[in-house]
This record gives structure tokens, sequence and C-alpha cells, in this order.
């Protein structure tokens, strides 16, 4: 990351606090909303990784504590919000898998910070993150609506923009792995396609294309930052650009889950 073009867009970045998703979720009572949580799973399993990777070194340490403890409980309660919502015998066996997957990752991320076990967390997060994204999978099937497919869509931008961040995080504690570049590189480019997918939508209301449009924006802004100075990094201002996106995701996918089903 450019530490100059970072540097110049500081006025921009040092914002109020924003309201990261909440910490707690209402029962589910539609598919859109069922989606909704499903898809913020696959961005908790991530959140987790680049919290704990924050708070190792001490990257707005308190802010990421309360993150990394927010998104355990908010986890576990969008979870069993969804095994009392959902009636279908395969989709509740997918969720009892990713029950069973999520046991280890509480046990780390609940213990002490190591950076000897960051790497651990990242991989069972990794594997968490697949099965709670099949839940996503199957309930855009069951709904059967191009309303199922936005929300999917729109809820993974926020699971990319806490994978770009705890990637980012991973390389500046100094984890040189090759996979952790190709898949920072990689979620980069399924975030800008999926903005662009998103932004045609012949579904989206004027509201919602003009949140898409500060997105746009906020991404044009990252992505320039992103022209990178090797070995230099700023993960402050990146986890603030990161999680800004992350809110104004957060707040498209809720006005998906609200269209009407079609």
């Amino acid at each position: 990351m450019n530490y100059r073009t970072l540097f110049s867009l500081l006025p921009l970045l040092i914002i109020a606090l924003l309201p990261i998703p909440p910490a707690s979720a209402a029962p589910i009572t539609t598919m859109g909303e069922a989606i909704n949580q499903a898809g913020r799973q696959r961005m908790l399993t991530q959140r987790i990784v680049k919290s704990y990777c924050q708070m190792g070194q001490d990257v707005r340490y308190l802010v990421a504590a309360e993150d990394l403890t927010a998104a355990i409980a908010l986890f576990e309660q969008q979870l069993e919000n969804l095994k009392r919502y959902v009636d279908d015998g395969e989709i509740l066996r997918t969720l009892d898998r990713v029950e069973a997957l999520w046991q280890p990752v509480k046990q780390i991320a609940t213990d002490d910070v190591s950076r000897d076990q960051a790497e651990s967390l990242r991989a069972l997060a990794e594997t968490l993150l697949a099965s709670a994204h099949k839940v996503v999978l199957q309930l855009e099937r069951k709904s059967g609506s191009s309303q199922g497919h936005l929300v999917n869509i729109a809820g993974r931008q926020r699971m990319l923009t806490q994978r770009m961040g705890s990637l980012y995080l991973l390389r500046s504690w100094g984890f040189d792995n090759p996979r952790y570049r190709a898949d920072y590189e990689q979620a980069m480019r399924e975030f800008d396609s999926a903005l662009q997918e998103l932004m045609s939508a012949p579904e989206n209301t004027p509201e919602i294309n003009r949140e898409l449009k500060k997105v746009a924006q906020n991404w044009a802004m990252y992505k320039l930052g992103n022209r990178t100075g090797e070995g230099r990094y700023v993960p402050t201002l990146v986890v603030r650009m990161l999680d800004k996106m992350l809110v104004q995701m957060n707040r498209i996918t809720g006005m998906y889950a609200r269209l009407p089903a079609g």
C-alpha cells in the first residue's frame, strides 16, 4: 500500500466511528433476511481473523478487541437464528457442519492472542467460510428469486472487505506466504467484478444506486492507495477504509433483503 498516497487521503479517512454491522441480530422471518444473516456469517469468519491480527500488532487494539468479541457473539446468535428458521433437512445438516467447524475457531479466537496461532486461525476460518458459503447458496437456490441472488452477492462483498483486511494484516505481521498475496489480489478482483454486477442490476432502487455509487467512490480510492510500495504497510488506514466499505455494503445488503421477492 503506497504510504504517500494514503497519507494524502488522511483527512478523508479520519471520520467519525461508523456503526459496524450489529452486535445482535433479530429473529429471521423472511428468506431475504435468512440469506442476509447467513451471508454475514461469511464476513464474520474473516473479521475474526482480521481483528485477531490487529490485536497482535496493536493496531487499534481496544477497537479490535471489541470487534472480536462482538463478532463471536453475533456468529453464534445468527447460527441459532438460522437453525430456528430453516426447515430444510439438507440445509440443517450444513448448519450442523458449520457449528462443528465453528468450535475450534472460537477456541483460538477467545484465547490469548498469539502470533503462533494466527495462521492456524486463518486456516480454520477458511474451512468455516466454505461451509458458511454453502448455506448461503442453498438458501439462494431455495428462494428461487433474483432478490436472493442480489442479497448473496451484496452480502459477499462484506466478506471480501474483511478478507482483504485479514490478508493484509497477516502480511504486515510478517507472514510472507505467497498464497496470502494471491488470495488478496483475487479478493480485489472479485470485489470489483461483483460491484459492477450490482451496479447494473435492474432491480436496484434509486436509494440502492446512490449507496452503490458511494461504495464505488471509496473502492476507487482504495485501489489507488493499493498501488503498492513493497514492504510498506499502513494497517490502521487500511482497516479504516475497508471497515467503511463494510458498513456501506451491510446497509446495501439489508436494502436488497427488503426488496419484494421475485
